[in-house]
């Protein structure tokens, strides 16, 4: 037997938003075919295995469209800034 989905308010059916996990399908080419990447626990509520950031997220996105995450830097107030932050990585598993 399946539990009913998770509301947000109490007494409301429906589904409650989570934010400590997302799925993300990507296809294309440069991307590994066939391959499933990290893994949530048994209700599918937090990532547990090989969690990826959303900065390592667009950095590889942006590797696939063969761009250097890193070279887009631009200052303001002084600071370097990044598209991808300071913590942005390519999943290299997800790429053939």
């Amino acid at each position: 037997m399946t539990s009913p989905p998770v509301a947000q308010k109490v007494g409301k059916p429906g589904r409650n938003h989570n934010s400590h996990t997302v799925t993300c399908w990507l296809a294309g080419d440069g991307v590994r075919g066939g391959v499933s990447y990290s893994a949530t626990d048994e209700i599918g509520h937090k990532a547990v295995d090989d969690r990826v950031s959303v900065h390592n997220l667009h950095a590889s996105i942006l590797h696939l469209l063969e761009f250097d995450h890193e070279r887009w830097t631009f200052r303001h107030n002084g600071r370097d800034f990044r598209l991808t932050n300071v913590d942005g990585r390519v999943v290299r598993k997800i790429i053939t």
